[in-house]
């Protein structure tokens, strides 16, 4: 039975990862993160370049094997949750559709309707034909955007979501983040903060292998952290 035809009659569904350590070579990278999204919330998850947001989004989608790492769907354990069917999807930085497909094909594939989750895109219909070598890197990011948000799965994952998207895209696409999230819980990361976080109901920071859950006036937390300057 499929995670979709389960359903969870109490509430929203809440996905929680926990326990997740790991090194590089001796050197800490993730300890003891615990991370948690509900459908109907955009989760933020900020960090420098190797603070590990990576490892951490491929450690809950099961693309990366985490000794002792607990991923929990509504309290019940999902590792690897990519094979619990209608749970969650999963886009990293490199390209999602494999090389040879059209764009179009690759949406067939993963059962979406191209023309619907391009309604507020119409000018990306052309580029649908496309591999993804032969569109823009960044049209091709965005369709890639998306088709997961436009997926049957009750989470997402988004590794940098908004890398190399046009700006005049950047606003109608965080529209769409925020309507897909009346049906899904999403979680991003992006050093685009001032994209990221107008959208974000919750923000972690990952700041010396821990994930801290910032509040209050986020800005000033940020800059408390050394992630923006003052």
């Amino acid at each position: 039975m499929s995670f979709r035809a389960e359903g969870n009659p109490t509430g929203p569904h809440v996905l929680e990862a926990d326990g997740i350590r790991l090194a590089f070579g001796g050197r800490p990278v993730l300890a003891d993160v615990y991370l948690r999204v509900q459908t109907g919330q955009i989760v933020g998850l900020l960090g420098r370049n190797g603070s590990g947001k990576s490892v951490l989004l491929q450690t809950i989608f099961g693309a990366r094997a985490v000794p002792d790492a607990s991923v929990r769907v509504n309290g019940r354990r999902a590792v690897p949750a990519f094979q619990v069917p209608g749970l969650v999807n999963y886009l990293p930085q490199t390209a999602l559709a494999p090389p040879h497909l059209s764009m179009r094909r690759a949406a067939e594939l993963l059962r979406i309707d191209p023309e619907k989750a391009t309604a507020n895109f119409p000018e990306l219909r052309a580029q649908l034909h496309c591999r993804p070598g032969e569109a823009s890197g960044g049209t091709a990011r965005l369709l890639q955007v998306l088709f997961l948000l436009h997926a049957d799965t009750a989470f997402s994952l988004f590794d940098e979501p908004f890398s190399g998207i046009m700006p005049v895209h950047v606003e109608t696409l965080a529209d769409e983040l925020r309507r897909a999230k009346r049906r899904k819980g999403i979680v991003l990361t992006d050093h685009r903060y001032a994209e990221v976080l107008p959208l974000c109901d919750v923000v972690y920071l990952l700041h010396q292998g821990r994930l801290l859950k910032l509040e209050g006036d986020l800005q000033t937390a940020l800059v408390d952290y050394g992630y923006l300057a003052a």
